[in-house]
């Protein structure tokens, strides 16, 4: 049996993550324990009592806004709660895995050059968010000794998903106006937009193998991402076509980031090779499910 210590647990993707393990992985013995990654003695005391084989790390301040809105607190959690972590695993189980999920946002800037990004392309982050999450790595991979490995996945969506994020800000939005809780008018930023998508359960395939990979350098980056990109918009349009309600869309300027990148194009082939991974869910499938979900969420009590 392996021993995995998972942060974040509870969240969009560690929730997803655990139904995963437990259906796809039963040589895993899960903990997911809840506890402050800022307090430096309650990790310490979680390292020392588990003795995990391997910690997957995800928890973080992780919607890009909230970071923005509280740069003190993304700060605190997603570099120094990582530091936490990290120092606990070399004092108390030297021989753990350490697998630190970061961001493709990380590469910022180095997008707008209009080639795929590789893992070794230097790291520009613009965001807050992006910074923390560059800085923690960078921070990681200075500690002497940490078997550390680093996932910097490419968006990722699908039900259970904050409508913090794009996709299930449309949806949640359809859902609604199905549910006849706001005016028939879906209100949308930057729509030319194109990223990587991923549905969340190919993410979590991508992690699970991350955590039995024979071999890995101490450092190593692994892209997760699909390879492609797709239109924000015609994202939204396959919402709408899965909806029978008739949906005016409306840009909202408020909803447009200062920084906006044209294109985020990601080169995923090393994270194929050395995991033996591939996406399987297209994203139809993703958008329908995430419909579903919110569909489900705003559903109007039955008398």
């Amino acid at each position: 049996m392996t021993r995995l210590l998972l942060t974040g647990g509870d969240g969009f993707v560690g929730s997803h993550l655990q139904r995963h393990l437990r259906e796809n992985a039963p040589e895993i013995e899960l903990l997911a324990p809840a506890f402050n990654i800022t307090d430096r003695a309650a990790a310490k005391r979680l390292i020392e009592a588990a003795q995990p084989d391997v910690l997957l790390h995800l928890a973080a301040v992780s919607a890009p806004e909230k970071a923005a809105d509280a740069p003190d607190h993304a700060w605190a959690v997603n570099v120094q709660g990582a530091l936490n972590l990290a120092e606990a695993v070399l004092a108390h189980a030297p021989s753990c895995r350490f697998v630190f999920v970061s961001s493709a946002e990380v590469y910022g800037g180095a997008f707008t050059a209009g080639e795929p990004v590789t893992e070794d392309t230097p790291p520009e982050p613009q965001t807050p968010y992006a910074k923390t999450k560059a800085a923690a790595e960078e921070a990681l991979a200075a500690l002497p000794g940490l078997k550390l490995l680093r996932l910097r996945p490419a968006n990722h969506t699908g039900p259970g998903q904050a409508p913090a994020f794009v996709v299930p800000a449309f949806a949640q939005q359809i859902a609604r106006i199905e549910e006849g809780m706001q005016p028939p008018i879906l209100t949308t930023g930057n729509l030319d937009a194109r990223r990587d998508f991923l549905d969340v359960r190919d993410v979590c395939a991508a992690y699970a193998a991350a955590l039995t990979m024979p071999t890995f350098m101490p450092g190593e980056i692994l892209n997760i991402g699909a390879g492609t990109t797709q239109r924000i918009g015609d994202l939204l349009e396959i919402l709408l076509g899965l909806s029978k309600a008739r949906i005016r869309v409306e840009t909202d300027l408020a909803k447009q980031r200062p920084s906006e990148i044209p294109e985020a194009r990601i080169d995923a082939t090393r994270a194929r090779q050395r995991l033996g991974w591939t996406p399987r869910i297209p994203i139809q499938e993703t958008l329908a499910a995430t419909l579903d979900y919110w569909r489900a969420a705003e559903a109007s009590p039955q008398a």
